[in-house]
């Protein structure tokens, strides 16, 4: 139960940032690229944008994929994606 409630505890910590749940509150509806969430967040450089992708990437909080010369992001962990969808309810009409 330790164990669960640190996990946890770091999930929170890495959704508890202002850009990293708009990405995610992007990516709850579709898989996107850098340029794509740049225009849902466009108050962020893309450098500040890569690093949060990087950051919810190492993670495991999301995925890429590359698709010809773009790489798409997607939400990877299914306990995110139905947090997303309950946060969506309330809080990402939006975005």
């Amino acid at each position: 139960m330790e164990e669960q409630a640190k996990q946890l505890a770091e999930l929170l910590r890495l959704l508890a940032n202002k850009n990293r749940l708009l990405i995610l509150c992007a990516l709850e509806k579709s898989p996107l690229t850098v340029s794509e969430l740049n225009t849902y967040i466009p108050d962020i450089s893309q450098p500040a944008l890569s690093q949060h992708l990087q950051l919810l990437k190492t993670a495991l909080i999301i995925e890429s994929a590359k698709s010809a010369q773009n790489v798409q992001y997607a939400i990877a962990d299914d306990r995110v994606r139905e947090i997303m969808k309950t946060l969506r309810t309330n809080y990402c009409e939006n975005a």
